[in-house]
């Protein structure tokens, strides 16, 4: 027999084998910050697409709301004529209560009605519970009653 320590068959193996964890590792460390990166770009554009749509909507709303208060005060002056002056009040009341809450939506940025509407939750959960379940009838009926129309069209 020799003199020679016996030497592992598969020395070079290893450091080979720690060479391919640490590129492993490395690749493994770049795609999660890429992953990372890309779901920070997507939530950005994200909300930037809901704070959009949600900007629309405001716009349409107080557009409808300008256009009811102006209906309502157009209507005034025929509740006068049919049911008295007193009547054509509560319609004039009315219709600036509705332009007052116009102005007052046209005039808060989105930010603002969301910080608005998480306050009121937080407050009163039971009111937002119900205004939630009022608007979620009113959008059925709205619903079925296009969904209706377009039947017998």
């Amino acid at each position: 027999m020799s003199d020679t320590p016996l030497q592992p068959i598969n020395e070079g193996a290893a450091e080979v084998t720690d060479a391919a964890k640490d590129a492993a590792g490395d690749r493994f460390a770049a795609t999660k910050q890429s992953l990372a990166d890309n779901t920070a770009k997507f939530r950005e554009q994200a909300g930037d697409k809901a704070r959009g749509l949600a900007e629309e909507g405001k716009t349409r709303a107080t557009d409808a709301l300008g256009q009811l208060s102006q209906l309502l005060h157009d209507a005034a002056g025929q509740v006068d004529e049919r049911l008295g002056e007193q009547y054509g009040q509560y319609a004039r009341t009315a219709a600036g209560k509705v332009q007052d809450f116009s102005t007052s939506l046209d005039s808060k940025s989105v930010d603002e009605l969301l910080d608005s509407a998480r306050e009121l939750v937080r407050k009163s959960p039971g009111v937002a519970i119900g205004a939630a379940a009022a608007v979620g009838f009113v959008v059925a009926r709205l619903l079925t009653a296009g969904l209706d129309q377009r039947d017998r069209d």
